[in-house]
């Protein structure tokens, strides 16, 4: 499959804590696309379930949820912040952000009907093209044909660090040891998982991250797209853009 039967998207996987926000963020900004954020939208869903009380495993219950569920995505208000979330009409962007929250969405995420339901939601919204979605299977499930794919890594005591390095910027205050372990849990959960786990797609471009800044990782990045896009914006056949 070359360039032109692709899908003008860009796809950034990986594990928790790796950086993917902030570098979809700056590509989206870079391209003048779009940014989809696919975790802030299991997030939403997990947070959903624990206000409402319904036992993931009650399965009538949890259909009624995602039947009327009403998520909507928003820029966000500053360039570097995350993607602004309403939940049933209440914004939940700070609420769906902490560690407790990407634990819950881990384990929502695999729930196969709440699956079903937002890879739909995403696949309306990449419909058109011109957007970077991150998450964990963009570009294995949700957008198999993406002109793009990454997938970012970095090892895991990195990830900590960082995270821990953010929360702390919002004041909140963590433990290094703890996050370390829900990282290396949230790993294994969401690797080992029936459906949809996370892992590299075959034809994505792998990227490790422990020794490069989001800058670095974003101007690589910029690079492999900017090689098949003309000033139209229309994709390239990579073999006649050498």
């Amino acid at each position: 499959m070359n360039y032109q039967e692709r899908q003008k998207v860009v796809t950034i996987d990986g594990p928790s804590g790796v950086g993917k926000s902030t570098v979809s963020r700056k590509v989206a900004t870079g391209l003048g696309w779009t940014y989809l954020d696919t975790g802030a939208m299991y997030r939403a869903v997990g947070l959903q379930c624990k206000q409402t009380g319904i036992d993931l495993k009650n399965a009538a219950a949890l259909a009624e949820l995602l039947d009327k569920l009403d998520i909507h995505l928003l820029p966000p208000l500053q360039e570097d912040s995350d993607v602004r979330v309403l939940l049933a009409g209440k914004e939940v962007s700070e609420a769906i952000r902490t560690p407790e929250m990407g634990m819950i969405a881990s384990r929502v995420s695999a729930i196969p009907a709440v699956r079903a339901k937002l890879t739909a939601l995403q696949q309306a919204m990449g419909k058109n093209g011109k957007i970077v979605a991150e998450g964990r299977d963009t570009g294995t499930v949700v957008f198999p044909k993406a002109a793009w794919k990454f997938y970012l890594d970095a090892s895991p005591k990195e990830r900590c660090r960082r995270r821990v390095e953010q929360l702390r910027a919002k004041g909140q205050q963590v433990a290094p040891e703890e996050i370390l372990a829900q990282i290396i849990e949230r790993d294994q959960h969401d690797r080992e998982r029936s459906i949809a786990p996370l892992r590299m797609a075959k034809d994505a471009m792998l990227i490790d991250s422990s020794r490069l800044n989001a800058g670095e990782v974003t101007a690589w990045m910029l690079k492999q797209v900017r090689g098949h896009v003309d000033s139209l914006g229309n994709v390239l056949d990579a073999d006649n853009n050498k």
